[in-house]
């Protein structure tokens, strides 16, 4: 069960993180950092946010609190990435110190207590804190995505307007 469910949790996130980058393709450089207003977060503020959330509640996953003491949250949420490559390289960072800690669950260590904030949650219910986090980001970006590309915007699942034609055809595939 322990297995079935890192697998499980695993897809997902890479659900998740495929979304962010479908939204990257459809936008220049430039669109990457446009804000609605002063108050509002661009793509790359909230990748910086989830880089940094990401870094802080991987490492050293099992042995360490989640919230590290060299975090800076605040400094997360200002405009520090200037290009596309330095916001993509962060992006990959926090990915890449997700999985590597998911793959470090196993049977003997499914059951440790994980710390975040001083608060004790078991692995389940820290990956599920995390998964639902990253999903609520990666929503705003693909909505700020739509929002910047108006027409242009390239669904990325069944397209407004097409869903009985795509329900048609999973159906007469047999899968339902």
């Amino acid at each position: 069960m322990e297995r079935d469910y890192i697998n499980s949790v695993k897809k997902q996130f890479e659900y998740y993180k495929i979304l962010g980058e479908k939204t990257f393709d459809q936008l220049n450089e430039e669109k990457l950092f446009w804000q609605f207003n002063e108050e509002s977060n661009s793509i790359a503020i909230t990748i910086n946010h989830l880089w940094g959330n990401m870094k802080s509640r991987w490492t050293d996953f099992l042995i360490s609190d989640g919230e590290k003491k060299w975090r800076n949250r605040d400094l997360e949420f200002e405009s520090i990435i200037m290009k596309r490559t330095e916001m993509l390289k962060k992006w990959d960072d926090g990915w890449n110190c997700l999985f590597d800690a998911l793959n470090s669950v196993n049977e003997s260590n499914f059951d440790s207590e994980i710390f975040i904030r001083n608060q004790g949650h078991s692995i389940v219910e820290a990956v599920n804190r995390q998964m639902m986090h990253y999903s609520y980001h990666i929503g705003q970006i693909v909505y700020v995505g739509r929002m910047i590309k108006g027409k242009e915007w390239k669904s990325l699942s069944i397209p407004k307007g097409k869903s009985k034609g795509f329900n048609d055809k999973k159906f007469s595939q047999g899968k339902h």
